[in-house]
């Protein structure tokens, strides 16, 4: 695998991801939902924005969210480093895909952290505002500044409502359960892909030396079909 499809996987998985999240932000009030298919509920647009990591996960405050733009700005870093690597080693195509998929998500969700702050407006659930891109504005102001922006997440997969544990099931006994409960965006999604298959497609990636290893025998015997050696 080359370098150039790399940047192919990774150019249209950016491409994909982005355009949703403009679209979300520049069309949806914060907290707008609705269903993709009329009449299939498990398949929806749900607009939320989180601090940064993948599926709503987060670090408090003002600094713990700097803190991890700067990580995962330094993991975009590192990725495209050990990209070039195991192209120029010659790793299985498959694990090379499967790299490529979460640095491209890594670059998604980062993109959101370092600009969303900076070119779009707030938007207000209570209100309903959709907020609009400050180039509309004259560059006037977002709602964060560098480093600060939310990542917006809008894919929602409620396939099970509005059931409950039963009363015997430990720690959650009795409370409400939903599945699929996390929002996420299609940058979580080519992240928690590229993982999965590496965690399945493992020892098909990673195969040992001894695996790959045939001993030639050495011998100073005359060998033909009736000798065998032992």
């Amino acid at each position: 695998m080359k370098l150039k499809h790399v940047f192919i996987i990774t150019f249209f998985i950016l491409l994909a991801d982005q355009a949703l999240k403009v679209f979300i932000k520049t069309n949806y009030y914060l907290g707008q939902e609705h269903e993709v298919i009329s009449g299939i509920s498990w398949f929806r647009m749900h607009f939320i924005e989180n601090e940064g990591m993948a599926y709503g996960w987060k670090l408090g405050g003002e600094w713990g969210k700097m803190a991890l733009t700067l990580f995962r700005l330094v993991a975009v870093v590192f990725g495209t480093l050990y990209l070039a690597y195991i192209i120029r080693k010659k790793y299985h195509t498959g694990f090379i895909i499967c790299a490529t998929l979460i640095y491209a998500g890594a670059i998604g969700n980062l993109i959101d952290s370092l600009f969303y702050g900076l070119i779009f407006e707030n938007s207000d659930p209570y209100v309903q505002n959709i907020a609009k891109s400050t180039m509309q504005n004259g560059f006037t102001g977002g709602y964060a500044g560098f480093l600060h922006g939310k990542v917006v997440d809008m894919l929602y997969f409620p396939i099970i409502t509005d059931a409950r544990f039963p009363a015997w099931f430990p720690l959650w006994g009795g409370e409400s359960f939903e599945f699929f409960r996390p929002v996420f965006n299609i940058a979580d999604a080519s992240i928690s892909l590229g993982v999965l298959f590496i965690l399945l497609f493992q020892k098909r990636f990673f195969k040992t030396e001894e695996e790959n290893y045939h001993p030639t025998v050495e011998t100073s015997s005359t060998v033909n079909d009736e000798v065998q050696i032992s």
